[in-house]
Formats: structure tokens, sequence, C-alpha cells
């Protein structure tokens, strides 16, 4: 197995068991500009129909879809009090041990169906909140692995439950995929909650895939056609942040993969000390006034060897959102592990993907999924 290689200009690949070397991608590409459209509303989720990619090359440095994170927050801020250590109850050893599920998945209307796959609105409990989102089943099968799609941040005023990532949810359900993108806390149609940390969203993902194992063996349910022992899981930025400690809290042999695209930090003093950054102060107080030892147990970069699932990390070498070390941080540190995982640098590509990095970095997360 090849070292990670000292060049961000290289791609980055570590693999085991034995992958194949991967293609640079080149830094200039198609993109498409279109911004979704209105198309269905439900107990206020807003849907958007997005339209082919059309072929239009670009230069280099076309910023990210993105705006910066934390540049028009709402998010919940009391500081959590009545207990001797604040801190606790985020660490990953304090999720791995509390329990999850309870409740089930709805389907809230059907608002699409295509020659591929079936789009529905969802929403599930997640402890006291309810949680959102869209689900993608393919039209034809009787049962399909399961991918969980986890978005990045967006100003949650100007979130729709089909948002930018909603492109990677129609490829997957179009791969085979029984797709489930929910939204995030504090994001809405879904209700407000605690997230430090980001804890709380992890949570919902936790809570979500605890319900498609218990729901999935109901012969009539919404979930009966997905695979509980196949789920897989892809989070972009914020998303991915939330991905990493998902795998890091539950290590059930039923989650195969996590991909991580442009993500967050396994290391909470890196990412609070960016959110301060970004939020102009607003943010990031409690956080980073946590103890190093506290900070150790909540950070999933620390208990990287709990990991089961195989990991493949994307990230662009132009990326001035999220610092690309982070990334090869990670890399380095999984291949020290001996952690089956793969790592792929693009040349000059936004943090939010386009054009042909978009179109490889897709053909390369479904290949990877497809396997494991």
């Amino acid at each position: 197995m090849r070292k990670l290689a000292a060049s961000l200009a290289l791609i980055l690949l570590i693999m085991l068991p034995a992958c194949s070397q991967v293609r640079t991608v080149p830094a200039a590409a198609t993109v498409d500009n279109q911004r979704p459209t209105p198309a269905a509303q439900n107990v206020t989720a807003k849907a958007v129909r997005t339209k082919a990619v059309a072929a239009v090359t670009v230069e280099a440095t076309t910023p990210p879809m993105i705006t910066t994170p934390m540049d028009a927050v709402s998010f919940p801020t009391a500081i959590p009090t009545g207990t001797p250590d604040p801190y606790r109850p985020f660490s990953i050893e304090a999720l791995a041990a509390r329990e999850y599920g309870g409740g089930e998945l709805s389907i809230v209307e059907r608002v699409e169906r295509n020659e591929k796959f079936a789009r529905y609105l969802i929403t599930y409990p997640s402890d006291d909140l309810n949680i959102t989102g869209f689900m993608n089943v393919p039209n034809e099968g009787s049962e399909f692995p399961v991918a969980i799609v986890l978005h990045g941040y967006i100003p949650p005023a100007e979130y729709e439950t089909l948002a930018y990532s909603q492109r990677y949810a129609d490829a997957l359900a179009e791969a085979g995929y029984f797709v489930i993108h929910p939204n995030l806390r504090n994001y809405p149609p879904s209700d407000n909650g605690p997230d430090y940390f980001r804890t709380g969203m992890a949570i919902d993902v936790l809570n979500l895939i605890a319900i498609i194992q218990e729901q999935s063996v109901d012969g009539l349910g919404p979930l009966r056609r997905a695979r509980a022992d196949d789920i897989n899981l892809w989070g972009h930025s914020m998303g991915g942040g939330v991905a990493l400690r998902v795998v890091t809290v539950n290590n059930d042999e039923a989650i195969k993969t996590a991909v991580l695209y442009g993500a967050m930090s396994g290391d909470e003093a890196l990412n609070y000390g960016r959110i301060r950054e970004w939020s102009g102060g607003r943010r990031g107080d409690f956080e980073l006034a946590a103890p190093d030892d506290a900070l150790d147990e909540i950070s999933p970069v620390n208990q990287l060897e709990r990991i089961k699932a195989a990991i493949s990390v994307h990230h662009s070498d132009a990326d001035d959102v999220v610092p690309i070390e982070w990334s090869t941080d990670l890399c380095r540190r999984l291949e020290e592990l001996g952690h089956p995982a793969e790592c792929h640098i693009y040349r000059g590509a936004p943090h939010t993907f386009n054009g042909v990095w978009d179109e490889v970095f897709t053909e390369r997360f479904i290949r990877f999924f497809d396997q494991h």
C-alpha cells in the first residue's frame, strides 16, 4: 500500500485491501449554474426539481455553490447546566452507550416518479424532535442497500428539502440504492434542537439507522425494501463531519462505508476555531471552553480505531472553506491504523464540486459503495 504523497497535486489513495490508482481531475470542468425551482410543498417542506448538467467550460476559480458557513446562523445557543460535567454527554463513549430508535419513519407524500425511482417526503422521530427529509426508492427490485445522504451547511433560512445534495441522492437511487436524505435538526421543516459539537445531528442519524434496522422487517412498511444489513453514509462538509462521528459511535458491521466529501475535521478544537471565525465570534464559546481531556473524548479523530466502516475521502486542493489539511491528516491517521480507506484529492475544484470534478467524484463514490 502506498504512503500518502506529500504533494497536494497528486491523487492520494489509501486502500486496505488493494485498490487501483485513480486519475487526476483536471482544473477545468463543466458546470450547471441552474438554481433549483419549486415543485412541491407539504408541511412547509419545499421540494425542487434539478435539470441535467449543461456542458459549459469554466475556469478553475469557479466559486463554490454554498456560501461561507455560519453567515446567517440561528441555531439554539443555551449552554447545558445541571450536570457535574456538562461535556460528558457529548463524548464518543457516552453517545455509544445510549439507546437509539423508537418510533417509525412515515411517508408524507410521493412528490415524483420517474423511470428509475420514486421520491417521497418523509418524517421520523429523533428523541423529542421531528426530523423531515426525502427518500428515493428504485422502481425495479425487491430490496436495495441503503444510502444515507447528509447535506452540508446552508443558511437555514435559505435551505430547501431538495437542495444541492439532491443530485447525489438521485445518482445513488439510479444506481440501485434506497436513499434517505434527512433535513438535519435546525434545518426547516425539521424541528430545532440542541447541537453542541454537532452531536445533535449525529443523534438524528443514529436514530435513523436504528429505525431502519427496526422497521425494515415490516413487510408492509415503507422501509420493507431497505437492506438493514447494508447501510452506507455519504456526507458533505458539515454532513461529512457528522458521518465521521456516526461511524465512530456506531461500529455495527451493518454500516459498510462512509464517504467524506470536503468534510469538517474529526478534531473539534479545529472545527470550532473555524466556526467561531465564520460566525464572527457568535458561536463556539461553550465548545472551545471544554478542557483538553473532554475535547479528546468528544473528538472522533482520537478514537478512529473504533471504526469498522470503510472510508472514502474526497477533497479539493483549492477548497477555500474547509482546509484540505483536515482530510489529509485523517487519511494519514487511517493509514497508520491500517484501516480500509481511500483518499482522493481534486485539483482546482471548489468546495462543492461541479462539472467534470463532480462527474468523477460521483462515479468514484458509487463504485466505492458497490465494492463494499
